[in-house]
């Protein structure tokens, strides 16, 4: 037989009481949220998440997983690859032209952007396209700037400039004077460097084939990463050079 029973006259009290404690509280929980907004939203999150009842995870559709796949895609394409094309390039020394700074087969992460920002100097090394087949790229070290002579007889290197017109002795680098002598005098104009190569009886470089135009470089060594035993930030650099 159904019917209703009659409520309890203490449990009755006992919820009116709450009720008004909780009118009471109100006023103050919300002076207290103006000034610690974050604080009380934490409290209050938990406390959500600790009266949902946990589900359990769905396995994603096929429309879901291909969304995905295209925002990764996106992302590759809005950010790695202007990242890849711009900033910075992966590069393999070939040859033995700059041993013993870069050895055959090193892997090097050139940076592309700095020389956006100022000009290639002295003792730079640098990563260029070849002039004479710019598909090629070579690594060689700036020895001549903007507006110098260049003059080479033997193991000696004179470079004439505004600072010094007699000329100064380039010491520097000549780490195998070995090979065919080369005697050549180069003056380059406002766009041009002269490079060579830090093994100097296994290189081709501006004493062979003439000045390196500003437009062919790409940019410098920024670290190398291969062979491990080598990693090194910013390597081939001589730290302050001559004039």
């Amino acid at each position: 037989m159904g019917g209703a029973t009659a409520p309890n006259r203490e449990n009755f009290q006992q919820k009116i009481f709450v009720l008004l404690n909780r009118e009471r509280e109100r006023p103050l929980r919300q002076q207290r949220s103006s000034h610690y907004n974050s604080f009380n939203m934490e409290d209050f999150s938990e406390i959500e998440r600790e009266n949902i009842p946990m589900r359990k995870k769905e396995k994603p559709s096929v429309k879901e997983s291909i969304l995905e796949f295209v925002k990764f895609a996106a992302i590759a394409v809005i950010v790695v690859i202007p990242i890849r094309l711009y900033v910075a390039q992966p590069f393999v020394v070939s040859g033995a032209s700059m041993v013993p700074t870069f050895e055959d087969g090193n892997y090097l992460i050139i940076d592309e952007i700095s020389y956006r920002f100022e000009e290639p100097k002295r003792g730079d090394v640098v990563v260029f396209r070849f002039p004479l087949s710019p598909s090629k790229f070579l690594i060689k070290r700036i020895v001549g700037l903007p507006k110098e002579t260049v003059a080479i007889s033997g193991n000696n290197i004179v470079i004439k400039n505004k600072k010094h017109p007699d000329g100064f002795l380039w010491k520097q680098g000549v780490f195998n004077s070995s090979g065919s002598r080369i005697d050549v005098t180069v003056s380059l104009q406002a766009d041009e460097y002269f490079v060579l190569g830090d093994n100097r009886g296994e290189s081709a470089d501006s004493r062979i084939w003439g000045a390196l135009k500003r437009e062919f470089i790409v940019g410098r060594p920024l670290i190398r990463l291969f062979p491990l035993t080598d990693i090194e930030v910013f390597p081939g650099e001589w730290g302050e050079v001559a004039p």
